[in-house]
């Protein structure tokens, strides 16, 4: 063993062996680990992807259940606006039934009306050719073939109620004709204004269909892609568990392999076997002639003094020595041996 020189050397409690260990174990897992540090790397980076890309898939259904909620109020509105539009078409159709059914007594009356029309300009012409042939009665003539004042009224009475009847004849064919006609038309405007409007409702109610079938398919859509973003994110959620897992196992086998190397390293003694076994075999009462440490450690005596022993390190017991051994371990590692070099323990 090298001395220590005191300048280096900071008096610390009383250390066990355990203690040393520890500080060997910590230092073989790094050793250890070495080859599998870089797949728990890799897991650990294939985790953080994972979790950003969770969180994307995460803001992506939560937009995408935004936009389903949209698409199904507004099939629902068009669902609504479609019957009550289904139901303005189902009154004007009925209406338009009705006004047809006007139209059609209209047009019955109008076909008796041109019957009686007939029938009034027939007889309008024969009355026509009756005073064309007998030309028109004169008043002076009925007068002076009267016989008596009774037959004279009489005639005068006639008279009257022919020309009466004549101009009653003609009014009627002309007020007839005027008032079908007007029927008719306003008839017929009403019943084109009621299919008008049915023809504007029937348009409205399929343009709502078309608007209420797009947000339904644009709804199905939105669905099928947030149960597919869902599916996804379970996947990846399962993924992520398992390379966690993955990561735990690894981290738990490099610290089993580190403490087996270790205790395979150390075995029973406070420093590495390998130095102990260079120094002095493991002779607890071991003397070097020429340099006069002593000890399975080979602790040089001002060494031994410098941390609070009395007497010589190969007169003291091997718990005792272990300690020492432990201290000097734990303030300069195996520096503190010349053997650490020689069996490759760097220091």
């Amino acid at each position: 063993m090298q001395e220590v020189p005191r300048s280096s050397i900071a008096l610390r409690p009383v250390a066990t062996v355990v203690a040393a260990a520890a500080i060997l174990v910590a230092a073989a897992a790094l050793a250890v680990s070495g080859a599998g540090a870089q797949t728990v790397s890799q897991l650990n980076s294939k985790i953080s992807s994972a979790k950003s890309q969770a969180d994307q898939l995460g803001a992506q259904i939560d937009v995408r259940t935004q936009q389903l909620a949209a698409a199904r109020q507004q099939a629902a509105a068009a669902a609504a606006r479609e019957t009550q539009l289904t139901t303005l078409l189902a009154q004007g159709e009925q209406r338009a039934a009705v006004l047809q059914a006007a139209v059609n007594r209209a047009q019955a009356r109008l076909a008796e009306a041109r019957a009686q029309l007939r029938r009034a300009l027939a007889a309008l012409s024969a009355r026509l050719v009756a005073i064309y042939k007998a030309g028109p009665a004169d008043p002076t003539e009925v007068l002076l073939n009267s016989n008596g004042f009774d037959d004279l009224a009489n005639r005068a009475d006639l008279l009257g109620r022919v020309q009466q009847a004549d101009n009653a004849l003609a009014q009627r064919v002309r007020a007839l004709r005027h008032a079908v006609a007007a029927q008719v038309a306003a008839v017929s405007a009403a019943h084109a204004r009621a299919v008008a409007y049915n023809q504007q409702v029937a348009a409205a109610r399929t343009q709502i269909d078309a608007v209420r079938a797009n947000a339904v398919a644009t709804a199905t859509s939105l669905d099928a892609a947030r149960q597919q973003a869902m599916s996804a994110l379970s996947s990846l959620h399962s993924q992520l568990t398992s390379w966690q897992q993955q990561v735990e196992q690894a981290q738990q086998v490099s610290a089993q392999q580190a403490q087996q190397t270790v205790t395979h390293w150390v075995g029973s003694w406070a420093i590495p076997a390998a130095i102990v076994m260079c120094e002095s075999g493991g002779n607890f009462n071991a003397v070097n002639a020429s340099s006069g440490a002593g000890g399975a450690y080979q602790i040089m005596p001002s060494t031994w003094r410098l941390y609070g022993q009395s007497g010589l390190p190969e007169n003291a017991s091997p718990a005792l020595q272990s300690r020492v051994a432990s201290q000097i371990w734990a303030d300069s590692g195996p520096a503190a041996w010349q053997c650490a070099g020689m069996v490759g323990i760097g220091g």
